[in-house]
């Protein structure tokens, strides 16, 4: 709760929200302390018979009525301005956590779950949003009635007072101490939560893959197996809190008997007015709304930190890679790359890398072979700086990449996947998506010299196609080029491609491999190669092996060398099962 505190404070736009529906919440309480003493005094004249004065009467009456307009005047003035508060507050929460997760590493992403992750923000802004309105609605209004109720039966009687009283005490700690067992159950509700939902996200997301293996049921199963665990956790703990919520009502009960019985009895000695003990039982009445919005509160503040303490988790996580202070922009003037003596694993226990050296001169074009594993795309990564090295260093034009800032490192260096990851929105959006100012002229000119744009005239929008999620609206051939046209239109001088063309048909890998020839030209390029052809082409070939570099040289070179590349070009010429299984342990296709 001190990290939503700390939230609060800074949001200071907040604040003119807190302080109107606190004056308006002081109003309806003012409101309704009245209406009890205009009734006593009402039942005080009435009680004087055929001298009553009508005119009074007519007045208390008149005056009960106003203050029954102005309760829902201020009721509502009070929740409309809660309900803007609630909007803001929910935006404020929500950008944070984005902003915050956007900063995040990438060995966050590695470990965590989409689903889960965009589960726990959903979650945890509902409850703390629901928490801060029902305090903010509920709090001014239960401590300003509790005081000035309390203030006014004391003038009455100060025994019943201190019979109302006992009860906050008391009825605070019966609450309060049934606070841990309940947020136990629900961490636990919670978990299953977040991997039902975890799932459910993967499969949306890959609902191809479910359908073409028939595994609707399977999936359905997993989802329904761990809501199931939430509602055998939801018994129990849902028991709990009703029959300690018995235990409080009982001790209400036996309180307010003591205060009515108490009332009676003075009144039928005469030690009370008729109107005295009316407004009395009255008091006690309003008295008895708040000693219950004790347990509403106790229950939404518990619901609040259970539910909210993953959200503020994420939000402690500190991001391990960041610009060091004095961070300088990189300036690439050649886009030599060298790598000095990297090491690294994505846990310090197995390196993936183990003292890599290498270098990679201007306007080249290298290839990275080497079996899965080898740490070709993570050389890519910490050429990124996706991740930070465990030793050594990578260098571009003589300046170390840990010592300039990640913006500018990045800006620097373009990106083809295997896998176009592409956004919904349109073929423009999508092609502009580094450079947002771009004119639709550069957009066409960019997508021309990736063969993209023979396909893009023939939808009836062109480039204001909608493309939908990840692109699926458009062919393997189609969303590559879309892609491509990204990068050339980032124009950046250094390039890394995880070749785009293993798994395409032939005439769209003739446009893609024509479109990628444009894009490197000029550019430093490393590749992770997926097929001989394209290594064969490359000015340098990089052989991994056991996490360090195995051999360095021309396509020639290493044609005849009997290392790696070597035999991959004999496993191609005599095309057995063996030999086909063993190239892809090198994930190279024939």
């Amino acid at each position: 709760m001190r990290q939503l505190g700390k939230i609060l404070l800074s949001a200071k736009e907040l604040w003119r929200f807190y302080v109107g529906i606190g004056i308006f919440t002081i109003l309806v309480s003012a409101s309704a302390l009245l209406q009890p003493l205009f009734s006593g005094w009402a039942i005080a004249d009435i009680a004087k018979g055929r001298s009553a004065s009508l005119k009074i009467a007519i007045f208390l009456a008149i005056g009960i009525f106003v203050l029954d307009l102005l309760q829902n005047l201020f009721n509502n003035l009070g929740g409309y301005l809660g309900d803007l508060m609630s909007n803001r507050l929910n935006f404020i929460l929500s950008r944070r956590y984005y902003e915050h997760l956007l900063d995040l590493p990438q060995s966050f992403f590695d470990k965590e779950l989409s689903g889960k992750i965009i589960n726990r923000l959903n979650r945890s802004i509902n409850q703390i949003t629901n928490f801060i309105q029902m305090m903010s609605n509920n709090f001014l209004q239960f401590l300003f009635t509790t005081v000035f109720a309390l203030v006014i039966v004391a003038y009455y009687s100060w025994q019943v007072a201190l019979m109302l009283f006992a009860l906050y005490p008391i009825y605070i700690f019966m609450t309060v101490r049934t606070s841990g067992k309940w947020s136990d159950y629900q961490s636990k509700k919670n978990q299953h939560y977040d991997i039902a939902y975890g799932r459910f996200a993967e499969t949306i997301t890959q609902i191809k893959v479910v359908k073409s293996y028939l595994q609707e049921k399977r999936e359905l199963g997993i989802f329904n197996h761990h809501y199931r665990q939430v509602n055998e956790l939801n018994k129990p703990q849902s028991r709990y809190w009703h029959k300690q919520d018995v235990y409080r009502r009982l001790f209400l009960n036996v309180i307010f008997f003591a205060v009515y019985l108490f009332i009676f009895v003075e009144g039928v000695r005469g030690a009370m007015s008729p109107g005295e003990a009316v407004a009395l039982i009255l008091y006690g009445m309003q008295i008895r709304t708040p000693i219950f919005t004790i347990s509403m509160l106790v229950q939404s503040t518990q619901r609040a930190i259970s539910d909210s303490r993953d959200y503020f988790a994420i939000m402690n996580t500190l991001p391990d890679i960041v610009d060091h202070k004095g961070a300088s922009r990189l300036m690439v003037t050649n886009g030599k790359i060298t790598f000095d003596n990297v090491t690294f694993g994505y846990d310090r226990k197995h390196p993936v890398l183990k003292g890599v050296s290498l270098t990679i001169d201007p306007d080249s074009k290298i290839a990275l072979v080497g079996e899965s594993g080898e740490g070709k795309t993570t050389l890519t990564s910490l050429l990124l700086r996706l991740y930070d090295l465990t030793a050594g260093k990578i260098l571009i034009d003589g300046q170390n990449i840990a010592t300039v800032t990640q913006a500018s490192l990045r800006a620097n260096i373009g990106v083809v996947f295997q896998e176009p990851a592409l956004f919904s929105g349109t073929i423009k959006e999508n092609i502009a998506y580094a450079n947002q100012h771009a004119s639709l002229d550069e957009i066409i000119q960019a997508a021309k010299a990736a063969n993209a744009d023979e396909f893009i005239a023939k939808f009836d929008d062109g480039y204001d196609t909608e493309i939908g999620e990840r692109g699926l609206k458009l062919s393997g051939g189609q969303k590559q080029r879309i892609a491509i046209a990204r990068a050339l239109l980032k124009n950046p001088p250094i390039l890394i491609l995880d070749e785009a063309t293993s798994s395409l048909d032939s005439r769209s890998e003739h446009m893609v491999q024509e479109a990628l020839e444009r894009l490197m030209r000029g550019r430093t390029t490393l590749i992770i190669a997926h097929r001989l052809s394209t290594i064969s082409r490359v000015d340098k070939i990089i052989t991994l092996k056991d996490g360090k570099v195995d051999e360095t040289g021309t396509p020639l070179e290493l044609a005849k060398s009997g290392g790696i590349y070597d035999q991959l070009l004999r496993l191609q010429r005599h095309t057995t099962e063996a030999n086909e299984k063993k190239l892809k342990s090198y994930e190279i296709a024939l």
